[in-house]
């Protein structure tokens, strides 16, 4: 039987503004990441989609958000947490080496990427093996990246989706279908295109 799980990216925060690296650290959502969570909240709402299921890592800035998101409990997990960096949270990001990252935190205590998309394959296939048909897992913008860059071999059409294949946006939702133990990346809506969806 098929699911679905929708993966979120959490809204802008200040670290994000103030372009800090940002993992295990947190820090708190602005004004406009409230903003994009409620359109998120009204995406979902104008397409009549409910949750059987919602989590979360356990940051505050993806807590807020899926708060604003939708009023259903929730649970928070460790599993959803965003790439940890070690030494360098809270850092300004022109430190950052260019992408691919790989294994350039392990040496200031962070997490290797390979471990990372592990993790983060490995927790979102936790989150479907239960009775829930419909998921909702507010999380990372690198976490996202990592769990599509696991399921990348199911999902090479979805590269073409009107050219939404490579920016993760604050709030940018990823809609995956899962079937016998595999995703397949069936969407992506960015925070924008929402704009314009509810405003249209």
């Amino acid at each position: 039987m098929e699911k679905t799980l929708y993966l979120v990216r959490h809204g802008q925060t200040l670290f994000n503004v103030q372009h800090k690296i940002q993992g295990w650290c947190d820090s708190a959502l602005t004004e406009q990441g409230i903003h994009e969570a409620q359109t998120v909240r009204q995406y979902f709402q104008s397409k009549g989609i409910r949750f059987d299921q919602a989590y979360c890592s356990t940051s505050e800035r993806t807590s807020d958000t899926l708060e604003l998101i939708t009023d259903q409990p929730y649970t928070r997990l460790k599993g959803l947490k965003e790439w940890h960096f070690g030494r360098l949270e809270g850092e300004n990001d022109v430190i950052n080496p260019p992408l691919p990252f790989r294994d350039f935190f392990v040496e200031y205590g962070g997490e290797e990427e390979k471990a990372f998309q592990k993790r983060a394959a490995e927790t979102c296939l936790g989150l479907m093996e239960g009775e829930a048909q419909t998921v909702l897992a507010v999380t990372h913008g690198a976490f996202c990246g990592q769990f599509r860059k696991f399921w990348d071999h199911t999902s090479k059409e979805a590269d073409r989706l009107n050219g939404r294949s490579a920016q993760i946006g604050n709030c940018c939702i990823f809609k995956y279908r899962y079937s016998e133990g595999n995703f397949y990346l069936d969407d992506i809506i960015n925070h924008e295109e929402q704009i314009k969806r509810m405003e249209g």
